[in-house]
C-alpha cells in the first residue's frame, strides 16, 4: 500500500467525523479524494461517494434514531421526491453526458472538469448561505415545524437532480433547508439530514450499478474506515454549540469550493 492510499484511507476516516459531526458535508471531501489523490474518474468517484457517504450517514442515522434525534415527518417529504430526483439522474442524465461538452481552440469543458466546476459552485452558494444565514435559527427542541409542502417538494426535487449530478449526499444543501425553511433546530437538522442523505446516497448509486464497474474490495474498505469516522463525529458532536457549527460548516464548505475552482482551472 502507497503512501497515497494510506492517506486516502486517513481521508475516509476524516470523511466520517465531518458526516458525524455536521450531518452533511462528507463528498465534499470524497470526490477531492478520490480525483485528486486517488486518481479515480470523477463519474465513477461521484458514485463511489454516494455509497461512501450513504453508508455512513445509515449508520449514524441508526444511532440518532436511537436518541430520538430524528424529525421523521420533515425527513420523509424531502427524501421521497429527493431520492426518485437522485436516481434518475444518475441512471440517465450522467451517462448521457458527452465526454467533451464544450469545445474551442484553447478551452475544453470537458465532462470531469464540468462535474467538478459544478460540485465546486453548488459548494460556494451553500457556503453563502450557511455563513450569511439569519442568526434566528431555533434552539428549543420544542420548536413549531412549518411545512410548506409545496416549496419543499420543489426544492427536494431540485437538489436530488443536483446531488446525483455532483454525487453528493446532499447534506450541505438539505441542512440550510432544513433550518431556513422548516425552522427546525440545528442540531435536529444535522439529525434529519442524515436520514435523507443516506437514503438518496444509496438510492442514487443504485442507478450508477449498471453503468460503471466497481472495485468492491477498494470501496467496502474505504466506506468502513468512513463509518468508523463517524462514530468519533457523532460522540464530538455532543459537545459543540448549533450556530457554531453551522457557520464553520459554512467557512470548510467556502474553502473546499475555492481549492477545486482552483485546481480545475489550472488544468486548463
Amino acid at each position: 500500500m502507497g503512501i497515497t492510499e494510506i492517506i486516502g484511507y486517513f481521508g475516509a476516516l476524516l470523511i466520517g467525523i465531518v458526516l458525524g459531526l455536521i450531518g452533511g458535508g462528507g463528498s465534499i471531501l470524497t470526490v477531492p479524494i478520490l480525483v485528486y489523490l486517488l486518481h479515480i474518474h470523477p463519474v465513477t468517484a461521484t458514485a463511489y461517494s454516494l455509497f461512501v457517504v450513504g453508508s455512513s450517514a445509515l449508520v449514524g442515522t441508526v444511532k440518532n434514531v436511537k436518541k430520538k434525534k430524528v424529525d421523521f415527518k420533515a425527513a420523509f417529504i424531502f427524501a421521497i421526491p429527493a431520492f426518485i430526483a437522485v436516481y434518475i439522474s444518475r441512471k440517465y442524465i450522467v451517462p448521457a453526458i458527452p465526454e467533451e461538452i464544450v469545445l474551442f481552440t484553447y478551452f475544453t469543458l470537458s465532462k470531469h472538469t464540468a462535474i467538478m466546476l459544478l460540485f465546486a459552485i453548488i459548494m460556494l452558494l451553500s457556503s453563502f448561505a450557511m455563513i450569511n444565514g439569519r442568526n434566528g435559527d431555533v434552539e428549543d427542541e420544542n420548536y413549531a415545524i412549518n411545512l410548506n409542502i409545496p416549496l419543499i417538494i420543489i426544492q427536494a426535487i431540485l437538489i436530488g437532480f443536483i446531488t446525483g449530478i455532483i454525487g453528493a449526499g446532499g447534506g450541505f444543501l438539505i441542512i440550510p433547508a432544513l433550518v431556513m425553511l422548516v425552522k427546525i433546530p440545528m442540531k435536529r437538522a444535522v439529525a434529519t439530514s442524515l436520514l435523507i442523505v443516506s437514503i438518496n446516497s444509496l438510492i442514487g448509486f443504485l442507478g450508477d450499478v449498471q453503468n460503471i464497474e466497481i472495485d468492491w474490495v477498494f470501496l467496502l474498505l474505504f466506506s468502513a474506515f468512513s463509518i468508523v469516522g463517524m462514530y468519533v463525529g457523532l460522540y464530538l458532536n455532543n459537545f459543540i454549540e448549533g450556530k457554531k457549527l453551522k457557520k464553520g460548516f459554512g467557512w470548510f464548505v467556502l474553502a473546499m469550493g475555492i481549492y477545486i475552482l482552483i485546481k480545475e482551472f489550472s488544468r486548463q
